[in-house]
């Protein structure tokens, strides 16, 4: 399946693109205000400046007099090392300072402030002009103070109050990037939880899931539980199918074995005897195959969800030697069992169908009046049941590959077989953590299979 990229990261990137956005505009408003502050503190200042300077005009001898107080400039000072600039005119005519300093437009009238941007020498400057009215003698003079200062300072100062409103936007959105993970990893929490519920279940495990959940994950559990309600009723159906399947084969394949037995005791034709010989065989193929393909049937689906419990191979064994020496003693083969006690923990009735698929397969194999040993022992951490035959040997190619379905060995031609009994064991050892060793027998004849067990 493939995949789209995680929720969480998708949900982390989301939430820090908006602290991204909102760090953005924090420091575009700080910035903005800022600069507005600085102006509106240098507007107040140069405003007191010239009211400062604009006090002191008085008429002496019918003349517009003032004196310029220190004070008017030093608070210009506090702003930063900006140049100052100043004049007073009285009508056209410059009472002192910078004649050609320019001076705003559109006054208000006397004693309102007024201000203005502009340049004066190449830099730019921030002009407060007010206008007052002096009586020189008996004629009332217009009397204008306007003061200006560089805005570097102003400028400075914004920079400084940008330079950390940046810092302060980025250590906000570092923090929200660290809370937005979180946040993600916690809003995720209970899906998570939802998936390991489901993932510690085993595979035949289909309850429905009873936990609480956010509403928005109740459809997602709704689905689920209808998707393993439907699952749950289709593994019932395919294990009855089998074993129905697997009864309604057998039993009349035994019916017809019974027959062609008694057919073969009453003639007497030899063409006749060899037809009913081949029929009787194709039966025992068949009815051997449906029982070996109801034994994987089982296998499969008891290794999903494996029942374990203490089981003592010796005593395995011999129950599985005992349900087989009729099988055996048809052929005048003898089984012979050397056991010791070998504790391991596993499924009773696959470890049993392990063995007896071993087992039978050893005995078909196996020429008559032969013995047919199997041992049981335990060494180190393992147990393990050796079965030797003196049969034909594992042929030619890798003994691996006859544990692969349907593959048998070209040394077993003429012999009733449906090569599933070594896939049946090896699958069940793989589902209890062991394994299948094929090799040669004693002096390098017939077959030795051994199963191999982690020890309880």
């Amino acid at each position: 399946m493939t995949g789209t990229g995680s929720i969480g990261r998708r949900l982390t990137l989301l939430l820090a693109g908006v602290a991204a956005l909102l760090s953005v505009l924090s420091w575009g408003m700080v910035t903005m205000l800022a600069r507005q502050a600085a102006e509106r503190t240098q507007d107040n200042v140069l405003a007191a400046s010239v009211t400062a300077i604009a006090e002191t005009l008085r008429s002496e001898q019918g003349e517009v007099r003032l004196e310029l107080p220190y004070s008017a400039f030093s608070m210009l000072g506090a702003i930063g090392e900006d140049r100052v600039f100043y004049t007073v005119t009285a009508g056209d005519r410059t009472l002192t300072g910078y004649a050609d300093l320019p001076v705003p437009d559109g006054r208000g009238g006397p004693g309102r402030i007024v201000f203005a941007t502009g340049t004066y020498r190449g830099e730019a400057i921030r002009i407060a002009s007010v206008t007052r009215v002096v009586l020189a003698g008996t004629s009332p003079v217009p009397v204008t103070v306007t003061v200006a200062q560089t805005r570097d300072g102003v400028g400075t100062i914004a920079a400084d109050l940008s330079q950390l409103a940046a810092i302060l936007a980025v250590a906000f959105f570092v923090v929200a990037v660290g809370l937005s993970a979180i946040a993600a990893r916690t809003s995720l929490r209970p899906l998570k939880e939802l998936t390991a519920a489901v993932s510690r279940r085993g595979p035949s495990d289909l309850r429905p899931l009873r936990r609480a959940a956010p509403s928005e994950l109740a459809p997602l559990m709704g689905a689920l539980n209808r998707l393993m309600d439907r699952l749950n009723l289709s593994l019932r159906r395919s294990e009855d199918f089998i074993a129905e399947a697997a009864h309604r084969v057998r039993t009349p394949l035994a019916t017809v074995r019974t027959q062609a037995e008694i057919a073969l005791r009453s003639v007497t034709d030899d063409a006749d005897k060899q037809r009913l010989r081949q029929m009787i065989r194709a039966v025992d193929e068949s009815s051997r195959s449906a029982g070996q393909l109801l034994d994987h049937a089982t296998v499969a689906f008891r290794a999903d969800d494996l029942p374990r419990a203490p089981v003592d191979l010796a005593d395995l064994a011999a129950r599985t030697v005992a349900a087989l020496e009729p099988t055996a003693a048809m052929k005048e083969i003898r089984l012979q069992l050397d056991a010791v006690p070998a504790q391991v923990s596993g499924d009773p009735v696959l470890l049993d169908s392990a063995l007896r698929n071993v087992l039978d397969n050893a005995i078909k194999y196996s020429p008559e009046d032969t013995v047919v040993h199997l041992q049981v022992m335990s060494i180190a951490h393992e147990a393990r049941i050796a079965v030797t035959d003196q049969g034909p040997g594992l042929g030619e190619g890798p003994a691996r590959a006859l544990t692969e379905r349907f593959r048998r060995g070209s040394n077993t031609e003429g012999i009733v077989g449906s090569g599933l009994g070594l896939t049946i064991a090896e699958e069940v050892l793989r589902a209890h953590g062991g394994r299948l060793d094929l090799g040669a027998g004693e002096r390098g004849k017939g077959t030795c299979v051994t199963l191999v067990l982690p020890s309880s």
